[in-house]
This record gives structure tokens, sequence and C-alpha cells, in this order.
């Protein structure tokens, strides 16, 4: 296949490549309801993509008005069984992308405000882990996204120029963090997600499945418009 030349291509990981920010909701609204707080997708759909160290619980209540227990509040969201994260698939697209990517030649990575233990645990139950050379987690950074810093960290291991690489997101707040790097970036909305605004991604698909290794070819040669 002739793609034109891409150093590299950076994945997000949850909501991208797993399912996990749906799961992370149920919880989130589960607790919410318990406190008599209705969380609505679109509220929640405006923190995914930071890192924990941002304090998401206290952006939202405060943003929404709820004077709850915060300890309380984490009690109870930390006493609920997550072990059905552990059946979650890959996403649609995923691994046809990324063996693509493979036979072209080109690198792949994951840049994530999650931590490297969380995705690793993912990739490697679903038999991935060896389809990315790096994996640049907030915890290699100390700091999650909308900063750059993962996109940078996850460049350099590859060795990729950020303006020759392309990153793959599903929020706002990543998209943010991928332009700031100096990468191109294609929006792939989720089922939360959708309800922001990912128009500052150069490409927008409805999901990876759509997305071909000359779509990102022609992002890095400057031919597609956002």
């Amino acid at each position: 296949m002739n793609v034109p030349p891409i150093d590299a291509v950076v994945f997000d990981f949850d909501g991208l490549l797993v399912d996990t920010e749906w799961s992370i909701y149920e919880m989130a609204a589960k607790t919410f309801a318990e406190f008599d707080i209705d969380l609505a997708v679109p509220v929640w759909a405006t923190i995914v993509g930071l890192a924990g160290e941002s304090d998401w619980w206290g952006q939202l209540c405060t943003a929404n008005g709820w004077d709850i227990d915060r300890d309380e509040w984490w009690r109870r969201y930390d006493s609920l069984d997550r072990s059905f994260r552990d059946r979650l698939p890959a996403l649609p697209g995923v691994v046809d992308l990324l063996d693509g990517l493979e036979a072209a030649g080109v690198a792949r990575g994951i840049a994530s405000s999650s931590a490297r233990e969380w995705i690793d645990g993912h990739l490697e139950r679903l038999g991935l882990r060896d389809r990315f050379a790096t994996v640049a987690g907030v915890d290699r950074t100390g700091v999650g996204k909308p900063a750059p810093d993962v996109y940078l960290l996850a460049c350099a291991d590859l060795g990729a120029d950020p303006a020759r690489s392309v990153a793959v997101e599903d929020s706002g707040h990543g998209i943010a963090a991928a332009k700031a790097a100096g990468l191109f970036c294609v929006a792939v909305p989720s089922r939360i997600t959708r309800h922001t605004d990912l128009s500052a991604a150069d490409l927008i698909v409805a999901s990876l499945a759509e997305l071909r290794l000359t779509d990102l070819g022609r992002l890095v040669a400057g031919d597609v418009a956002g």
C-alpha cells in the first residue's frame, strides 16, 4: 500500500481502543444517584480525558452546584464491583488498523491520562501489548491531558517527529494535548464524547473501522481539511 511517510501514530486509550469510559461513567452515575443527583452524559463528557490529578470530581461538583460529602462519595464509588471491565473487548476497527500500520512500517504508541499499569493490563488480556512500542501514561510525566507532555514523551520514545505524526483521540482534552504537542489529530467520538465539541481535530471519523491509512498519510501531507 502506498502511504505517504508517517513517523508514528499515537493513540489515546480509554474510550478509543477499549470502551472503559462508559463503564466508569456508569459507576460514577450510580454513585451520584445515591446522593439524588442525575449525572447526565453531556455533563460527564466535560471531564473525559482529564487525569486524576485534575480533580475532575471537584470540577463537576463546583460547576453544577453539587454540595455532597467528598469522602463518602469516594467510599461508595470505590466499593463498586469492577470485574466487568475485565471483559471489555477492543473497539471495532482497532485490530485491523494496527495490522495496517504494522504492515506499512508505521511506529505505534499510546499517550494517555491513565497510568501504564491500567493500560498494560487491558492490552495484555487482549493480546495487544506487543502492538505498541511505547505507552506514555500520566505516571511517566506527572501531568495529564490537556497538557502535551504524554504526546511529547510518546514521540520521543518512538523517535518520531510530532510534525510528521498523527494522534488518534476521542476527547476535546486529548485533542488539545495532541495539537499542543504538534501532532495532527484524528477524532473518533465515543458514545460519551459525541456530546462535546471535537472540531479542533484535523479529521473526524465515526469509528476506527472507517479510518484508512491513506487518511493518515494525507493528513501528514497536508491534503485533508478539518
